[in-house]
């Protein structure tokens, strides 16, 4: 008999094993029974996604419908074009090969077909699939004809043909069941393969052991681990699936909870300096000079902050606030009372136009507060430094030796702050600017740059989390500050989607309310999604956008000819892209032409206009950051989303929701909800990869809670699971090794 431990390559063979632990890194019975069916097909009825991504490797319970030999356009010869009716769904399929498959792909005929998704005129469709044709029904108590030999083509045919014993029909009684699971595929591992696995492990199976407590099991309603493992991958009912995945789904959430709360006892054991505040340091001179005065968010927030930095445990704190709601100043009042404690901060902006602002913004704020060693600056003075990659040597050499001799209190920069030369004096804590610009392994490089034995405080600051962010949130890693409240004066930005291509006079209007701007003394961005030919080339199938090179000189000599266009993008020398801002800081420019180097931070009250070309290119995310660069004054802020795509298509749909609200919180769940939570506890930051099979961070909330109450109370009396073999069992099964040691940094 086998158990949840024991090796596929000692049950099924090296064989079977190795392409099982390369496609989906399958090693023991439980990687193999976790691999749970993505959807269930009964009878031709296919039940679960119905417009799976182009690519997808599908496998299909279909009937055919129609059967038609085709001539080929593009070369001699003919082709069968096959119509499969799969529940309300059809699929079209094409053979090349006619000859060899016509006899058997007839109308009527049940069969399991097997290929990778294609879409042509948006219908879904299969090139020259495997099959297995699967046993007709009894008409008249509906009970599978036997199976004699097997009929097929492809590596389904192949996989049934290796399943048979010498001198024996294959088995075909799977499809006599109700639900026959269907598998997530590969090329190499087909659903047929991993479903006789896992049939023949279950068979020699012992009863599993559940390391869920029975308490635990009957407070949530969950059947045995013993139970759900069998009936998720061969229910009778549907009644029986949804049992099973609750009970796999509260593993899966127990899981990440344990990982979590394991991190959560490690890190209360680190050391991190503390900065309680001080009444008559910097920070304290610098909000008596505020020439405004803090909302009741931002007082609240700072407060929050400033108790985490008073604490000898490492701050792990979001910020997350609507563009232009105040986070720099919040983030500043912070990084003060740790100057005064005598650390030094690092604030790390992902461009280096970003971090020039940022440097020139943090100076003028804080003034003579910023000037020590500086003629004319306050006793209570700091510095702030700038380090960028393409400073001079001579620069860089100045504010190196500043960083690390500790003259400078606050050092500003891009990447090249973690890169190898650079280090601080005693660095106490981390400020990381629009964090979805920067991997997990880039903070935690920063971060190792304090003293042996410190872990610095972080505060990452956002406008609209990344999935995997909110992930982390709701997964309760991450404590979370919220700035909702705009600063008086400001004015909520109007967004329009303007359709290129069914109205192309609103795209000429567009320049127009541009001169209107420009005409009332105000001024405008477009951006663009790309720099010039040949940068991120678009697919084949997809309509090529507009360069920021070419769109420059079409409005400097075509609609807007008469107005100063300047051109800002990320080829240009550091020394040029910044004196383009500062002429567009100046009003010396009325319209600038760019790229996204102005997605963060880029603050100028005076622009009111921004249009986006080709906006469908652009993420969520990226939208609402760009649009929170207008608006920034006295005057209304208005966002054109220009798009060709067509109205009630799903990317338009998008531009029509962003264009509906300015709220980034209830955008980034729009953008959790388009994208999924990414890769929890890897580096993804989008839903292409994720840790998650049954678990979502949207739709079961209450089962994640539940799972933290009792995670946590395991982690406190046996941190290591020393006592809890089984659930250090379902840990490892539920998340790679990998995975673990990187969620440690993040």
């Amino acid at each position: 008999m086998a158990t949840l431990t024991d090796r596929i390559d000692h049950l099924l063979g090296r064989k079977v094993a190795e392409p099982l632990a390369e496609a989906f890194g399958i090693e023991t019975v439980q990687d193999l029974l976790r691999h749970y069916p993505h959807r269930y097909a009964t009878q031709g009825a296919e039940l679960g996604e119905k417009e799976p991504p182009e690519g997808t490797h599908l496998t299909i319970l279909a009937t055919v419908t129609s059967a038609t030999l085709v001539s080929m356009k593009s070369r001699p010869g003919k082709m069968l074009k096959v119509v499969l009716t799969s529940d309300t769904q059809k699929v079209d399929a094409t053979f090349f090969n006619p000859q060899k498959v016509a006899h058997a792909i007839k109308p009527g005929v049940r069969a399991m077909f097997s290929g990778n998704v294609k879409y042509f005129r948006e219908k879904l469709g299969l090139t020259h699939p495997s099959y297995l044709i699967l046993p007709n029904r009894d008409e008249d108590d509906g009970s599978v004809v036997a199976a004699g030999k097997v009929r097929g083509g492809g590596a389904l045919a192949g996989m049934a043909r290796s399943a048979q014993d010498p001198g024996a029909g294959v088995d075909m009684s799977i499809f006599e069941r109700n639900l026959i699971p269907l598998y997530p595929a590969t090329r190499e591992v087909e659903s047929w393969t991993l479903l006789r696995c896992i049939r023949q492990v279950l068979d020699q199976l012992d009863e599993v052991q559940d390391p869920l407590p029975e308490e635990i099991r009957r407070e949530h309603g969950l059947i045995g681990l013993d139970e759900a493992l069998r009936s998720v991958h061969l229910p009778e009912t549907k009644d029986e699936v949804d049992l099973a995945r609750e009970r796999l789904r509260f593993d899966e959430a127990v899981a990440l909870q344990l990982v979590l709360a394991q991190r959560s006892h490690e890190v209360a054991g680190r050391v991190a300096p503390a900065c309680p505040p001080k009444p008559d340091g910097v920070a304290a001179a610098f909000e008596t000079r505020l020439p405004f005065t803090l909302t009741e968010g931002q007082h609240a927030v700072a407060e929050e902050i400033s108790a985490d930095l008073g604490r000898a445990h490492p701050m792990n704190r979001l910020l997350q606030g609507e563009v232009g709601s105040g986070k720099t100043v919040v983030a500043l009042r912070a990084m003060l009372q740790v100057v005064d404690a005598g650390y030094q901060c690092a604030l790390l902006a992902p461009t280096e136009v970003l971090a020039s602002q940022h440097a020139r913004s943090l100076r003028q704020m804080l003034g003579n507060l910023a000037m020590a060693g500086e003629l004319g600056a306050d006793e209570l003075a700091t510095r702030v430094t700038l380090l960028t990659g393409s400073m001079s040597v001579a620069a860089r050499r100045a504010a190196l030796l500043e960083a690390v001799t500790g003259d400078a209190g606050i050092v500003i920069g891009t990447h090249a702050l973690i890169q190898d030369g650079v280090e601080f004096f005693n660095l106490g804590m981390v400020v990381v600017d629009e964090q979805h610009r920067f991997g997990v392994e880039q903070r935690d490089e920063l971060r190792g740059r304090a003293r042996e034995g410190l872990s610095p405080h972080l505060l990452v600051m956002t406008a609209t989390p990344i999935p995997r962010t909110i992930a982390m949130t709701v997964l309760g890693d991450l404590e979370t500050s919220t700035l909702r409240q705009l600063p008086g004066g400001r004015s909520p930005i109007v967004s329009k989607v303007v359709p290129a291509l069914t109205q192309p006079a609103w795209v000429d209007r567009a320049w127009e309310r541009i001169r209107e701007e420009v005409a009332d003394g105000r001024q405008a961005y477009v951006v663009c999604s790309r720099i010039g030919e040949g940068d991120d080339a678009p697919d084949a199938k997809e309509q090529p956008t507009t360069a920021a090179l070419a769109l420059f000189e079409e409005l400097r000599f075509g609609p807007l000819s008469d107005l100063r266009v300047g051109l800002l993008h990320g080829r240009l020398p550091a020394d040029e892209k910044d004196s383009v801002m500062r002429d567009f800081t100046a009003g010396l420019i009325d319209v600038l032409v760019c790229t996204t180097v102005v997605e963060v931070g880029v603050d100028v009250p005076n622009a009111t206009v921004m249009v986006l070309k080709d906006a469908d290119r652009f993420g969520v995310s990226q939208l609402h950051q760009l649009r929170g660069r207008v608006g920034r004054g006295a005057h209304q802020g208005l966002c054109l989303l220009i798009t060709d795509t067509k109205p009630g298509s799903p990317p338009f749909e998008r531009l029509t929701a962003v264009a509906g609200t300015n709220d980034g919180f209830e955008l980034a769940q729009l953008d959790l909800a388009q994208r999924r939570e990414g890769d929890v506890l890897g580096a993804a930051q989008s839903g292409s990869t994720t840790t998650l099979r049954l678990l979502s961070l949207l739709d079961h909330e209450d089962v994640i809670v539940a799972a933290r109450e009792f995670s946590r109370a395991v982690i406190d009396a046996d941190p290591d699971l020393a006592r809890h073999p089984g659930l250090a069992s379902m840990v490892t099964a539920a998340i790679d090794a990998e995975k673990i040691e990187y969620l440690e940094k993040s």
